[in-house]
């Protein structure tokens, strides 16, 4: 059995993610998503909806985790993948992971949905209920 850890949510403005893609090019890109995130958002028609709605995910996640982005966790510990129905699900790595671990946090659920003008996503953390 399982027990709520933490929720988050985040929404953010499509056009704000677009400009960071054209100012900053690959060192925006390569500092916030991963391989995997990056090939899949960029093979989509219009690749700065999907990043935005990876973006508000990493956000929700450090919501829920109630840790925001930076010691105990950073933007590529955090994968946004999708399985095989297209269903989004995040894979921890590095110290997202370790703090996972350390808190007993099993599984993160999230949900995205994104539009022209804004991407959003919800985060909930599942412990192990002690």
């Amino acid at each position: 059995m399982e027990t709520i850890y933490g929720i988050g949510i985040d929404i953010v403005e499509t056009r704000r993610v677009e400009a960071s893609i054209r100012d900053y090019g690959e060192r925006f890109l390569d500092r916030l998503f991963t391989p995997g995130e990056r090939s899949y958002c960029e093979s989509m028609h219009y690749a700065a909806r999907h990043f935005a709605a990876r973006f508000a995910a990493k956000e929700a996640i450090a919501k829920a985790f109630g840790t925001g982005i930076g010691t105990d966790l950073a933007w590529r510990d955090m994968e946004i993948l999708r399985d095989g129905l297209g269903c989004p699900h995040v894979a921890l790595s590095g110290r997202g992971a370790l703090f996972a671990e350390r808190t007993g946090i099993v599984e993160v659920k999230i949900s995205l949905s994104h539009a022209e003008d804004y991407a959003a996503a919800h985060a909930l953390a599942l412990s192990r209920a002690d």
